[in-house]
């Protein structure tokens, strides 16, 4: 597994334990690490995403409850709810990744930690979005830090 997927799998997990604690202070957050300890090949991406996901978090889902016709996030598997976090961040701010590769990547990710039904629930969500960037339809305030990675 390459050292991008484990920050992708890690950061959802991370997200999944702060949404399901309803606090994502950067405490929870040293306490995820302090179980888990990323290793340093996978801390910077890994951080970069769970911060921004954070920091965004208002801004990506209202876009993920725009685009889910009649899915409200609280009645999203929380798996599925933190996978689509992570993968809209990335469409909106990590623009050095192909909008494919992050799509193909939360899909893979849904089917290894979600449900039978993850996998399309997530491409549906999430290529309705990359249509929608793709024809500038979704006005995006770009305030969310992207950090470079070392």
């Amino acid at each position: 597994m390459g050292n991008r997927r484990k920050s992708r799998e890690l950061a959802m997990q991370a997200l999944f334990y702060m949404d399901m604690s309803q606090n994502d202070s950067n405490e929870m957050l040293e306490r995820f690490c302090n179980n888990f300890a990323p290793s340093r090949k996978v801390l910077p991406f890994f951080l970069k995403i769970v911060k921004g996901v954070i920091q965004g978090k208002a801004e990506i889902d209202s876009i993920l409850e725009r685009f889910s016709d009649n899915w409200k996030l609280s009645r999203m598997s929380c798996v599925d709810r933190n996978i689509m976090r992570v993968a809209v961040y990335e469409l909106l701010y990590c623009h050095d990744i192909p909008s494919k590769v992050s799509i193909n990547e939360a899909i893979d990710i849904g089917k290894k930690f979600g449900t039978r039904e993850s996998g399309a629930f997530i491409n549906g969500i999430l290529d309705s979005i990359r249509m929608a960037l793709d024809k500038e339809e979704i006005n995006m305030r770009d305030n969310i830090q992207t950090n470079k990675e070392d």
